[in-house]
């Protein structure tokens, strides 16, 4: 589960990105494509095209951070048939489920016992 302090939102961009962007150009992806702050705390998730690779670019309140993860088997699963530009607000369990290479949108459920015993 992945903590984030309260108010933190987490904004999935539509599309995928040049990944040799580094912290200054994903935030004037920010900036400029998404048209959000990149200082206001918040995470911005982008992805690459061969989709096994993200980078997450937040405001700590005292520099950019940059956390990338790059999936060794399997990919990151992003809305298609959406026109790059926009954002997928996500909850912190869907941004956990993703970071771990799940399928947030449709997470598969653990069966559970009815009774004990």
């Amino acid at each position: 589960m992945t903590l984030l302090p309260p108010g933190v939102k987490v904004h999935l961009a539509f599309g995928y990105i040049d990944m040799r962007k580094g912290i200054n150009g994903l935030a004037m992806l920010v900036q400029g494509v998404l048209r959000q702050d990149p200082f206001s705390g918040h995470l911005f998730v982008f992805r690459g095209r061969k989709a096994n690779l993200i980078k997450i670019v937040f405001w700590d309140g005292t520099g950019l951070c940059l956390f990338t993860k790059r999936l060794e088997h399997g990919v990151f699963l992003w809305p298609s048939n959406v026109e790059p530009g926009g954002t997928l607000m996500l909850n912190p369990a869907q941004l956990s489920m993703l970071i771990d290479g799940v399928d947030w949108r449709a997470p598969e459920r653990q069966w559970r016992p009815a009774v004990a015993g």
